[in-house]
């Protein structure tokens, strides 16, 4: 891209990085809760599953958050419900760090869950429809991005109050820091123009259109939109086709692949899976856990520059492959721990490295990108408000599990498991997910209508 078209684009790039802060909240309350959780333990004893309840017990709340967003969204619009989720986050991070037991700290994070769940829809929901096609994917991606980025804070965060009185209740009340970002930047934007051209806001959309594509042609995309929402004011309320199937379809199952290769056992136990592998202190843990978010952030960066290019399946394969190869490793580490020795712990830690890498290049931005781009625009907030709320429901089955797997099945078979589960994402991959790379929004629904199978996209 030339300078002058680079400088013509500006805004669009100030208006994506602006609302991609919402993957901030996201990030940090993965992030923080895997350092708190070491020190919460020598507040409270709990045992593994009570431990569980208290790490997904965030996830439950984004399950409610994630339910009530496709309605409002669609009514109220995607600024107003970002800006809710800043707000709900502030007073849940301060429930957290006031929290006098363990049924007030679980209540606390239901609260931040809420928020997260209705931001983890709202953000990408606002993204795709403000970017246009040939960087779509990128912009998209920086939702992602702004996760990782968020994890890495509270990681740092975590590092910095270890060594503080009541240390978790800084991590946790230190959430306000990202919600007040995030909510003094949205706070200048507007709506996206799809949205205000549902509500017969021409104007506003067309402003936004010239900022965001000064040289598009606002009147033809305009008119596209309208043509597409047509049929929804020729229909009632209760719209839903027999086309949308597969859409909804492969959204939810992008969700799976998602979560249920493992991320999130990563992402909310790693400390206590370093602790496990053989780090002795709380501290070295901590340090590696740093490292880890930094690889996350790092890989981010490369599935943004070449998502545009290599397209989305390319970057799922190369990633599903890299993940399925570490699990593998990763169990093997537990599986063979005499012969291992002292080279035990470093091998999960080798193997977490790679596993973070791979998920961060490919599942990561593109799960957030297939979901924002393959439903149908008649029902995109309910069908992404579904798709979220699959994310967060595989989410709290998952991460409530883990440490009772670990006990039940042995470290190594519960590795091993979600490599076997990765085997499985790579067909789904492979017979349903579309490419969707270069193809406008309203082209992408086109084909859904015409009954194209995913290998037939154009």
């Amino acid at each position: 891209m030339t300078k002058q078209k680079q400088k013509k684009h500006l805004w669009l790039y100030i208006i994506a990085a602006v609302a991609s802060l919402g993957g901030l909240l996201s990030g940090f309350d993965m992030g923080v809760i895997s350092g708190a959780l070491l020190f919460i333990n020598e507040t409270w004893s709990m045992t593994p599953l009570e431990q569980g309840w208290l790490v997904s017990s965030a996830i439950a709340g984004s399950v409610v958050g994630a339910a009530a967003n496709g309605f409002l969204a669609d009514m109220y619009g995607r600024k107003k419900i970002i800006i809710a989720t800043a707000l709900i986050f502030v007073v849940g991070s301060l429930m957290c760090g006031f929290a006098q037991t363990i049924s007030q700290l679980i209540i606390s994070r239901i609260i931040i869950g809420i928020a997260v769940g209705m931001v983890s829809f709202a953000v990408p929901l606002y993204l795709s429809e403000i970017s246009p096609q040939k960087i779509r994917g990128m912009l998209i991606s920086l939702f992602q991005l702004a996760i990782t980025a968020g994890i890495l804070l509270s990681y740092l965060i975590n590092r910095v109050f270890a060594n503080f009185d009541y240390n978790w209740r800084w991590m946790l009340g230190s959430g306000v820091i990202p919600a007040a970002i995030l909510l003094i930047g949205i706070s200048f934007l507007g709506d996206t123009p799809r949205w205000l051209i549902s509500k017969h806001r021409d104007e506003e959309a067309k402003d936004i259109f010239k900022k965001i594509e000064p040289e598009g042609d606002v009147e033809a995309h305009i008119k596209e939109i309208k043509e597409t929402l047509t049929p929804k004011k020729k229909e009632s309320k209760a719209s839903f086709k027999r086309w949308m199937f597969m859409p909804v379809f492969v959204g939810v199952g992008i969700m799976f692949v998602q979560i249920c290769t493992g991320i999130n056992t990563i992402i909310y136990y790693t400390p206590t899976i370093f602790q496990i592998a053989g780090f002795d202190s709380q501290i070295g843990a901590l340090y590696a856990t740093i490292g880890i978010g930094f690889v996350n952030f790092g890989m981010t960066l490369v599935a943004i520059a070449t998502i545009d290019r290599l397209g989305r399946k390319p970057l799922l394969y190369i990633g599903l492959w890299g993940m399925l190869i570490s699990l593998i490793t990763l169990g093997s580490s537990f599986a063979f721990t005499q012969e291992l020795g002292d080279a035990r712990k470093w091998i999960a830690v080798a193997s977490v490295v790679v596993y973070i890498a791979s998920f961060a290049m490919s599942l990561g931005p593109v799960g957030w990108i297939m979901i924002s781009e393959v439903m149908p625009l008649q029902i995109r907030g309910l069908a992404m408000s579904a798709a979220t709320v699959a994310n967060f429901g595989f989410n709290f089955v998952v991460v409530l599990s883990f440490l009772p797997l670990l006990d039940l099945i042995g470290r190594a078979a519960t590795f091993w498991m979600f490599g076997g589960i990765t085997i499985i994402s790579m067909l789904f991959v492979y017979f349903f997910i579309p490419e969707t790379k270069g193809i406008s929004l309203e082209k992408i629904e086109k084909n859904w209508k015409e009954g194209r199978s995913a290998r037939k996209f154009q």
